[in-house]
């Protein structure tokens, strides 16, 4: 299992990085792994599913495969931070205080809050990177609204999902957004839409588009 893991996990990238040269349309199957994988179809047989990708398949334990969702094709994220905008010194400070890509920081305040500093969602989540109360004040923030240390709290807590999840991106992300109690619960990125388009649409962006130079 492990080595067929591996084999799924390698295909995947192979099928990822070739994804963008072709227009058709296909799904996406989500396995308990968290892993998603780029499908033009699927056929069950017992305990076994078989996946079809471009360039051959791979069977996969039937408990293994959570969902099978259709693609999304996002719309561009919201404009990200000026070139001279207010909040362009305080992420790169974060970005070099805490290790944390500065266009990844970019990025997820763009899905957050779209830039908005006073932003506050209906799960009382506050601020550009909307944090939530109790992890405001796990990183001592004592004001939420303030764009400083929200942004340096927020990134710090990015870092620290980053380190528990060995740099799993997808995992951290998964986590930012629902919760590391979630993440092991499912073992994995959760089955959940909301959670499932919020690490596809950051990931996505990231590796399609390139963030603006933030000024000095």
């Amino acid at each position: 299992m492990r080595r067929l893991t591996l084999l799924i996990t390698i295909f995947a990238a192979m099928i990822f990085s070739a994804a963008g040269a072709s227009t058709a349309r296909a799904d996406y199957a989500v396995l308990r792994s968290g892993l998603r994988l780029h499908i033009t179809g699927y056929e069950r047989s017992g305990e076994v599913v078989r996946l079809s990708m471009d360039g051959g398949t791979v069977e996969v334990q039937a408990s293994d495969l959570l969902s099978v969702e259709p693609e999304d094709h996002f719309a561009p994220l919201p404009a990200l931070a000026p070139a001279n905008g207010p909040f362009g010194n305080l992420i790169r400070a974060a970005a070099l205080k805490h290790g944390v890509d500065e266009k990844l920081i970019i990025h997820l305040i763009a899905v957050e809050s779209n830039f908005n500093p006073r932003a506050v969602s209906r799960k009382q989540a506050q601020g550009l990177m909307q944090l939530i109360p109790e992890t405001a004040a796990r990183y001592s923030v004592a004001n939420i609204f303030d764009p400083a240390q929200n942004i340096d709290a927020g990134t710090h807590y990015l870092k620290d999902l980053l380190e528990r999840y060995r740099g799993n991106l997808p995992l951290a992300l998964a986590a930012y957004n629902a919760g590391p109690d979630m993440v092991a619960r499912y073992g994995g990125i959760p089955p959940f839409p909301e959670t499932q388009k919020y690490v596809r649409k950051i990931t996505a962006s990231l590796a399609s588009t390139t963030a603006p130079t933030i000024g000095k």
